[in-house]
């Protein structure tokens, strides 16, 4: 069957009519998934010596394929690639490429598959490969944030819950808990790697195929765990790519509540880091102004991501067995969830290092709230009164503070006497703000020794993670 029957289609011996314009257009993904065209190369070589091996192209065949391939690819990659919609995809692009430049060889190159289980293919190692790049961001992010912890193990700031003062903490074991976050979007990340790995080429439409193919040497040659063992779902499913997005939607929140955190703290009314410039910019009118424009945008793109994987699961939950054409609309929203997730990292891993603590600032916010409340509760139960007694008891102590315009350390002896005989002198110790946070002493506390600790073992876990 020629490949100029109908309407000049590779596919077109069933047909008797040109397809219509609007609908080639309509129809066609070449715009998008030439994004691929790396790695359906890839793939096709590695079938191409697979099916040289198993004795159904000749070696000559596979060597001008094979030629012809690396070919494409150069050309590809120096921009002189003649992509056309009328070929509809990257797949049908390249093969009739193929086909031009090395003749009848090149026709056989599709045996034994389908281009099911090519793009299928294809983009689980597209996305293996954005795993490991994103990865790599991560990473250095996470390296940034380690620098961050270990420069700030003392710099005292207030710790918040419902965004009001709460317990004093350090600027350092707030870097932590960053990190901390962040090393579980790494784990995400690698465990959505190793269920991608795994082969569909060799599934060929949906039933396998009748060649005498040996789908083993084809993962091993694409450095595939292994084959998926059912050609069905080899196919059909795009979980893969819906649980990178949900993992990528769950670091990108995780991303948002950070850059929440540096736009409220950059403010004039926090005063608490500086962005370096290189990271902002100004206003058009008031000449005073320096916007946080990274942490704002990262931000306002984890709702594009979040909307990237309603849009997956929405796409894949109606579909039946095996492929449907519906799957064509899952390379967009995946594409752009790489792109943010890697470009938001990037930013972040850039700025982070560079970000100035403000410790002046961070010490007095945290003198300004009774942070030290809580010490004294604890104080009050070390010495035997009961905490829900103790609770009362501070609580009585802060009212008056708040009274007098006064922090828990500027009351007097006698006036804290007022409220428990229990306190005496010593009291002093622990309402101080230094006195406080390194009495947080263990695994996961705030005190500095712990954190440096942290920053320690942190670092190690890195180094085994390569």
């Amino acid at each position: 069957m020629s490949e100029e029957s109908g309407g000049g289609k590779i596919w077109g011996g069933r047909f008797t009519e040109e397809t219509d314009a609007f609908v080639k257009a309509f129809t066609a993904s070449v715009e998008f998934d030439r994004r691929l065209a790396r790695h359906d190369i890839e793939g096709s070589i590695a079938h191409a010596r697979m099916l040289a091996r198993t004795g159904i192209l000749s070696e000559a065949e596979r060597d001008a394929i094979v030629d012809g391939l690396e070919a494409i690819g150069g050309e590809i990659e120096q921009g002189e690639f003649p992509w056309s919609v009328e070929l509809e995809d990257v797949h049908m692009n390249i093969e009739a490429r193929l086909t031009a430049r090395i003749g009848d060889a090149g026709k056989k190159l599709h045996t034994g598959r389908s281009r099911n289980d090519q793009v299928a293919t294809d983009i689980r190692m597209f996305l293996r490969d954005a795993i490991d790049a994103i990865l790599g961001e991560l990473r250095r992010l996470q390296r940034g944030l380690l620098e961050q912890a270990e420069r700030e193990a003392d710099t005292i700031m207030p710790g918040f819950t419902h965004l009001q003062v709460a317990q004093p903490v350090t600027f350092g074991h707030h870097m932590m808990a960053w990190f901390e976050m962040l090393e579980r979007d790494a784990g995400r990340l690698i465990d959505c790697r190793r269920r991608a790995n795994v082969m569909p080429l060799g599934a060929a439409a949906l039933a396998g195929t009748s060649y005498p193919i040996d789908r083993h040497y084809t993962a091993e040659l694409l450095g595939f765990d292994r084959p998926a063992e059912n050609s069905l779902d080899a196919v059909s499913d795009r979980d893969f790519a819906i649980e990178f997005t949900a993992a990528s939607a769950i670091l990108l929140m995780h991303l948002s509540r950070f850059s929440e955190e540096l736009i409220v703290w950059s403010s004039a009314q926090f005063g608490f880091i500086e962005l370096p410039d290189r990271f902002c910019t100004g206003s058009s009118i008031m000449p005073q102004k320096k916007n946080p424009d990274v942490p704002e945008l990262v931000r306002g793109k984890s709702g594009r991501v979040f909307g990237h994987l309603i849009g997956l699961l929405t796409l894949m939950k109606a579909q039946p067995l095996a492929y449907n054409k519906d799957n064509q609309e899952d390379k967009e929203p995946l594409f752009d969830t790489v792109d943010t997730v890697h470009h938001c990292l990037r930013a972040f891993a850039d700025m982070v290092p560079a970000i100035l603590p403000r410790r002046d600032r961070m010490l007095a916010a945290a003198r300004s709230g009774f942070s030290t409340a809580t010490d004294l509760a604890d104080y009050l139960v070390r010495k035997g009164l009961p905490f829900r007694d103790a609770h009362e008891v501070v609580g009585r102590a802060v009212r008056l503070g708040v009274e007098t315009g006064r922090d828990l350390a500027e009351l007097t002896l006698d006036e804290l006497r007022d409220f428990s005989p229990l306190i005496d002198e010593e009291v002093y110790q622990v309402l101080t703000l230094e006195g406080s946070v390194a009495a947080r002493d263990h695994v996961g506390g705030t005190a500095p020794g712990q954190v440096r600790a942290a920053v320690s073992r942190a670092r190690r876990r890195l180094e085994e993670a390569g």
